[in-house]
């Protein structure tokens, strides 16, 4: 396929966000299909070919989204780069690594739900990146499917700045169009499968509510630029043009803090309208700002400008295996150009690798290309030692780029190779999705000699197990699920930590003075050397770090990690003879597990912020039973359609199997939500049992 050259303005670079079963797969189909890219739009569930994204066994299976895939089109004259991210919580980093590379994103939203609970994690996301985007409300032509209550929503929980760009024409599977209040004309179809829309005059019935829509617009929008304001309050909106309003609304929504809001069917001919959105008003890679990272050798901080004629700079944002040309990374170049052949600088690793090819992938399918340039996504194969969020770059010019930080996963499981020929394999496959997936972590209990996988959630490690068994023919036995629990400290206290031995000969001596006290939550462990008139040498200062930092590994109260927790040595004595490296970093050692015993260690547990949606009749029965799991109920609201929604924090332990549970509870009606809120004090009974338990094992 011959490559269409496309100036750098007409780029776009959009993720397609949601909520789980919001139809974001199925837009991004209609979009391929729209596009010509696809003859026939996939179905997302059922026994055709499936969604073109969604390729993996267990997305057809499943009918969800797990791994973000890149697709390429094209469209009046742009070039879109289109990431389909999923939108189950435990694939949240997906999301979080796609929009760090993005420029825009399309928000989708069931129209029969408004604004669900991943929506509002995915919006806080993209509000993080400072991503600008457009609001896309699917499904309103089916049942319950309701454009101005699903708006509503998005006013009430999201953001009071998002505006209808378009009015549809009729309600549910009345629906045939749509009022465009830019042009203020209608666009209408017989069917939705219609490969155009037919312009109109707007229905009588619906002029008044399109006036008064889009004189809302048009205020918002001149907002961006004094000289119009003065215009539109001297004449009126009529002395505005069609041009000036696009550009004053582009303007608008590339600041970040305004959206506009179209509505539809992601399967049909009301995705060119979405595309429409996407070429007017998303930003191109010369709308965002110049991006900054810094010299790895010296520390200062460096520009680099979207501009080809710049040292070339890239980010890693995802890395997949796959089965023909083996591992791919998907590369966003910021500036300069990477060509296939040339070497460039991993400045993570200090390390110079070859770009052996570079493909542009259609989800699976692949299209070699000679280079990429600034603004440009694509994968790269041969750079072996590049992981998710590092910087590569021009070996002249090093730049490290801001790298992409991702949650503790809290969730493990203990697994097994079934038989010796399994065992080799299954290193290697947790290795390979390790690579992949930098939420998912594997070690070995020194204690029981196990290997530990630790993950996102249950149904994060279902699919890496069923990735394992599949991909790469590991037949494992799995263990319960277990949580990550923590220790730390509510206290302080002030400890000597001595190592002195004497055995003929040089002997060991190392002395310290030590302070513990509580840290800030999620500030993690930090080391103060406030030591005067080197009474501890400074080449022993690092390794009582060492010490401490190790013996932080394994707690006093049930041997779980010590986090939040501040160090500072102040004091201790030297030998001049028999003092070494090592006897310093065991005298920290021996300070750790004394401090830690006397400054008031409590048990940490995971608690998730748990969101369920649920028919009025079964509502009594969800709140009982998530009090029973030790859950705090925060919040109670009424949704479309007479649903109920629950807002509750509950620790991680209580809510394995939760969801077959609500299911047989609710008649398979209400549904769920978790993530992770933060890590809270497990109550003293409760943390009893936990230490019982892990004694006994």
């Amino acid at each position: 396929m011959a490559q269409k050259t496309v100036p750098l303005k007409d780029f776009r670079n959009i993720g397609i966000i949601a909520h789980i079963d919001a139809g974001k797969t199925t837009t991004t189909e209609g979009i391929l299909y729209r596009t010509g890219i696809n003859h026939k739009i996939g179905e997302v569930r059922g026994d055709g070919d499936g969604a073109t994204t969604d390729w993996m066994a267990q997305e057809k299976e499943r009918g969800i989204t797990i791994t973000s895939a890149a697709v390429t089109c094209f469209w009046k004259g742009c070039k879109i780069n289109i990431i389909d991210t999923p939108g189950h919580i435990d694939f949240t980093a997906e999301v979080e690594r796609s929009l760090r590379v993005l420029d825009g994103a399309v928000v989708v939203f069931d129209g029969k739900m408004g604004v669900e609970a991943q929506t509002e994690t995915v919006w806080r996301q993209a509000n993080k990146y400072g991503v600008p985007r457009i609001c896309f409300i699917n499904k309103i032509n089916q049942i319950g499917g309701d454009f101005y209550k699903s708006l509503d929503t998005i006013h009430n929980r999201l953001s009071r700045h998002a505006l209808p760009v378009h009015l549809p024409i009729g309600f549910e599977k009345e629906i045939n169009g749509v009022v465009d209040l830019v042009e203020m004309k209608s666009y209408t179809y017989g069917d939705y499968t219609d490969h155009e829309m037919v312009e109109g005059e707007i229905p009588a019935d619906m002029l008044e509510k399109a006036k008064h829509a889009r004189s809302l617009l048009v205020e918002a929008a001149v907002e961006a630029d004094d000289e119009l304001f003065e215009r539109f309050l001297e004449k009126g909106e009529e002395s505005i043009s069609i041009a000036e309003l696009k550009v004053a609304l582009r303007k608008r929504i590339l600041a970040g803090d305004f959206y506009l809001v179209t509505g539809g069917d992601g399967r049909g001919v009301m995705v060119e309208k979405v595309l429409d959105l996407v070429a007017d008003y998303l930003p191109s890679p010369l709308d965002v700002d110049a991006i900054w990272g810094e010299n790895p050798k010296t520390g200062d901080e460096i520009e680099r400008k979207p501009d080809e004629s710049e040292p070339m700079a890239g980010l890693a944002f995802k890395i997949a295996t796959d089965p023909f040309v083996g591992k791919l990374i998907f590369v966003r170049v910021y500036s300069g150009k990477l060509t296939a052949g040339s070497y460039v600088l991993n400045t993570a690793t200090g390390k110079k690798e070859r770009v052996g090819r570079i493909v542009r992938m259609h989800a699976d399918k692949r299209e070699e290309i000679e280079a990429i340039s600034a603004g440009d996504i694509a994968a790269v194969v041969g750079l072996k030692d590049t992981f998710t969020g590092h910087t590569i770059s021009d070996v002249a010019h090093p730049i490290t780029l801001e790298s992409i930080t991702f949650p503790e996963p809290p969730v493990s499981i203990a697994v097994e190779p079934k038989t010796k020929a399994d065992q080799e394999k299954m290193g290697i496959a947790l290795q390979r999705l390790a690579e992949e997936d930098p939420t998912f972590r594997v070690h070995t209990d020194e204690e029981t000699g196990q290997t530990i996988m630790s993950g996102m959630g249950e149904l994060h490690l279902d699919i890496l197990i069923d990735r394992m068994k599949r991909e790469f023919n590991v037949e494992a036995n799995i263990g319960e699920p277990q949580v990550a629990f923590r220790e730390t400290i509510r206290g302080t206290s002030e400890v000597q930590g001595k190592h002195a031995k004497q055995s003929g000969g040089r002997g060991q001596y190392g002395d310290v003075w030590i302070r513990f006290e509580a840290n800030e939550t999620g500030k993690g462990f930090e080391f103060t050397d406030a030591v005067k008139g080197g009474v501890v040498p400074k080449e022993y200062i690092k390794p009582v770090e060492q010490g401490i930092v190790e013996t932080l590994n394994g707690g006093v109260i049930a041997g779980f990690p010590v986090v939040d927790i501040k160090a500072t040595l102040y004091d201790g004595s030297y030998h001049d003879v028999d003092s070494s490296e090592l006897a310093f970093k065991l005298a920290g050692s021996l300070a750790t597990r004394e401090g830690i015993r006397q400054a008031k260690p409590v048990l940490l547990e995971p608690v998730m912020k748990v969101e369920v949606t649920t028919p009025e009749e079964f509502m009594g029965d969800v709140i009982g039973d998530l009090n029973s799991r030790r859950g705090r109920i925060e919040a109670m609201e009424d949704l479309q359609g007479g649903a109920k929604l629950v807002r509750a924090i509950v620790p991680l332990a209580s809510m394995f199997g939760y969801t077959n549970d609500i299911r047989s509870m609710s008649q398979g009606r209400a549904a769920s939500t978790m993530e992770l809120a933060q890590y809270e004090e497990v109550p003293p009974n409760v943390a009893q049992e936990i230490i019982e338990k892990r004694a006994s094992k």
